[in-house]
């Protein structure tokens, strides 16, 4: 095996794959090569690296030096500079939002601090599509640890022992979801990765598939191994075609390895997998529902009980972040994996860190950690000098968690006592200028799009919560609609079958909870706070701060704006229709947004 003296780790995930990781990959190697450099220096491939704000990101190792926001035009300095000439170059490093000096090694970047990782343990550390680098990296040790040193039994002891909760949503206990399957009788039973990922934001499996896919399929077969399984399904949806393909490459990998197949390591173990394409329906993520499409029937959810069965055979379900966790519950222990995270949730939890906030991407947490610490330690705090108003955690299942509730320890039954949930892992950030009506309104219309319709209470009801928050929206709330809202919301949540409809009003539930003065604000005084929702606000010129360019009123498509050169304008509401054209126009901050109740007051005065 060829040697090299340095390794340029590129990030080939989804994100950095839109901006043109590849192109800068094959850049890389031309320029490497005009340099006689191609045998010193290797570019390596790599899943997502999680900072995906700063994406494409490329980290060389040894010395851990942290590239970001790279273009193609970078790369003939970077490599004659750097890898030529030994000096690194600090204007492509990554550079702290109100700090001057660049931080060059990327451990110590503050996104990258206060994470643990065990799902994602070999983020940007292998390439995803070489099992090799995987088996180097201690891949299939686990495997071959369960099959050669422990039974079935034991396997599900450690797992149970260990604390470990689906990482899917409900956060049912893994280890006792595999000990009733294998107690149930039959021949053949079935294994089942959920990588159906439809939450607005959440790229949690997509990630952890493209950056290491090998370490769900160690994490199926030592499940296959615990509960006498020999049939596996990864179900991922038709979006994810890099995810696809890495999967389908990992899994000719492991067949030829004889790590999938018949009598794996020559110890009787039987299992192999098939990769099911989803189409994408929201609701697939419900287990008895993506059961139903992997049949070839609609994916409607299922009565329960009986419990969630492929074909009629016992089946284990679990997401992409529970199968990839296993492994190393297996190597270490399960008081290692106990050790870590609160008394009810153990362990880590991956989230997409998404919306207002300066470092979005990818971070593993050890459980227990603090909202405050994800969203600005880890994640840099609002940018923009805005404030935080809410972080939404769960996807459109999820609640809004208010500023009082920052310091909150994140584990399942805090999150579920604060009105929001854990989820898949979603996390999404608003500042002040969110509307949390509207907040509410747009996760309420992405559900009720995505209800399958079989339920009259998910069905009908989302429509009605959403007709609702429509007109709340539109400046015809009505005295009583929070209070239908809050009864129509729990009415939903007692009468549907599944998961999708029992939590589909949280987003709701939980902005009337922690949020309530704003609905009331829209519904009594006809007035949006945040300039958001078109009707509830008007557009106002600061005479003050105004120029008189003259750039509202030439962009202006209904002739509103009013003013002579050298003359503050004003805008003439009778004409104007809040398009926002004036306001994205004014170079100087003087077009502002102002609410319908603070325009009728300074109107009287």
């Amino acid at each position: 095996m060829k040697s090299y003296r340095m390794h340029l780790m590129l990030c080939s995930g989804t994100g950095c794959v839109s901006n043109k990781a590849f192109k800068i990959k094959e850049l890389l190697e031309q320029e490497l090569a005009s340099h006689d450099l191609q045998d010193e220096i290797a570019v390596v491939l790599t899943g997502c690296n999680g900072f995906c704000a700063q994406g494409p990101v490329m980290v060389v190792l040894p010395d851990e030096i942290f590239y970001q926001l790279l273009t193609e035009k970078d790369i003939p300095q970077l490599v004659e500079e750097h890898f030529l000439k030994g000096r690194p170059v600090e204007r492509l490093m990554f550079t702290p939002p109100g700090e001057e000096a660049p931080v060059p090694v990327m451990s110590d970047i503050g996104f990258f601090g206060k994470q643990r990782l065990i799902a994602l343990r070999n983020r940007g550390l292998i390439d995803p599509e070489r099992i090799n680098e995987y088996i180097g990296r201690g891949g299939y040790a686990a495997l071959a640890k369960a099959l050669s040193s422990m039974d079935p039994e034991t396997v599900i002891g450690q797992v149970t022992e260990s604390g470990l909760r689906g990482r899917g949503g409900a956060g049912f206990p893994t280890g006792r979801k595999w000990s009733s399957r294998r107690k149930m009788p039959g021949d053949i039973k079935y294994l089942v990765c959920n990588a159906d990922e439809g939450d607005p934001g959440a790229f949690m499996d997509r990630s952890i598939i493209e950056a290491d896919p090998h370490s769900v399929i160690e994490g199926m077969t030592i499940g296959a191994f615990a509960v006498g399984a020999s049939h596996g399904y990864v179900y991922v949806r038709m979006e994810y075609p890099l995810a696809i393909k890495r999967m389908e490459i990992a899994i000719e990998q492991a067949r030829e390895f004889g790590l999938l197949g018949k009598d794996i390591f020559g110890c009787g173990l039987d299992f192999d997998l098939k990769i099911f394409r989803g189409a994408g329906a929201f609701v697939c993520g419900e287990t008895t529902a993506l059961v139903s499409s992997i049949e070839g029937r609609p994916p409607e959810p299922r009565q329960r009980p009986p419990r969630t069965a492929l074909w009629g055979r016992p089946t284990v379900i679990n997401n992409v972040e529970t199968w990839a966790t296993v492994p190393e519950i297996i190597s270490r222990g399960a008081d290692w994996f106990a050790g870590i995270g609160t008394e009810t949730s153990k362990g880590t939890k991956v989230f997409s860190l998404v919306g207002k906030v300066r470092n979005t991407g990818l971070v593993e947490v050890p459980m227990g950690i603090t909202l405050r610490e994800i969203v600005f330690d880890i994640g840099g705090g609002i940018p923009d000098g805005k404030e935080f108003k809410a972080v939404q955690t769960g996807g459109p299942s999820g609640g809004f968690i208010p500023t009082s509730l920052l310091d909150l320890p994140v584990d399942y039954e805090r999150l579920d006592e604060a009105g929001a949930m854990m989820g898949s892992g979603g996390m999404v950030v608003v500042d002040e200028d969110a509307c949390m009506v509207s907040m509410a309104k747009y996760f309420i219309e992405f559900s009720c799009d995505e209800s399958c319709g079989k339920c009259t209470s998910c069905r009908d009801g989302s429509d009605a919560l959403l007709a609702i928050l429509n007109r709340i929206c539109a400046g015809d709330g009505q005295e009583g609609d929070l209070e239908l809202l809050e009864e129509l919301g729990e009415a939903i949540k007692d009468g549907s079958l599944c998961g999708l409809g029992q939590s589909l009003p949280n987003p709701v539930l939980s902005a009337l909870r922690h949020f309530r003065e704003e609905f009331r604000l829209h519904i009594e005084e006809k007035s949006c706070p945040a300039g958001v929702c078109e009707a509830l606000f008007q557009y106002q010129i600061d005479a003050e701060a105004c120029n008189a360019c003259g750039l509202c009123k030439k962009q202006c498509p209904y002739h509103a704006v009013e003013g002579a050169k050298d003359v503050a304008h004003t805008i003439d509401m009778g004409k104007c229709t809040t398009c926002g054209v004036c306001y994205d126009a004014c170079n100087f901050d003087a077009v502002k947004k102002v609410p319908n109740t603070v325009a009728k007051m300074a109107a009287r005065a």
